[in-house]
C-alpha cells in the first residue's frame, strides 16, 4: 500500500506527464514550431521521467528515490523553459512541473541537494 506522500507524488507525476505531452503537442501546432524546440524537447523528456517515476512509485522500486530525484530535476528544467512562454499550455505546464518537482523532492529526501 502506498503512503499518502507516495500517492500524492504519483498523482502529480501522472498529471505532469499529461501536461507536458499536451504542451509539446500544442507547441508543435505553432506557426514556427522550431522556435519552441527547447520547450518541446524538455516537455517530452520531462513526461518520460514522470512516467518512469509513476512506475517506480507504483512498484515500490528500490530505485524510486533516485528516479524521483531525476524527475525533480527534469520538472525544474521544464518549468523554467515553459515559464518563458506566454502560451496557456506553457503556463499550465510550468505550474504542473513546479508542483511535481516539489513533491518529488519531498519523496526523494532532497537527493539532488
Amino acid at each position: 500500500m502506498l503512503t499518502q506522500k507516495e500517492t500524492e507524488c504519483l498523482n502529480a507525476c501522472n498529471d505532469c506527464a499529461v501536461a507536458c505531452l499536451y504542451c509539446a503537442s500544442e507547441c508543435l501546432k505553432e506557426v514556427e514550431p522550431n522556435m519552441m524546440a527547447s520547450c518541446i524537447a524538455l516537455d517530452i523528456e520531462c513526461a518520460d521521467f514522470c512516467r518512469m517515476a509513476v512506475a517506480s512509485i507504483a512498484r515500490d522500486s528500490i530505485h524510486m528515490k533516485a528516479i524521483c530525484a531525476i524527475c525533480e530535476e527534469a520538472c525544474q528544467n521544464c518549468a523554467t523553459e515553459c515559464g518563458k512562454h506566454d502560451m496557456e499550455c506553457c503556463k499550465n505546464c510550468a505550474e504542473t512541473c513546479k508542483r511535481c518537482a516539489e513533491l518529488c523532492a519531498e519523496l526523494c529526501g532532497g537527493m539532488l541537494q
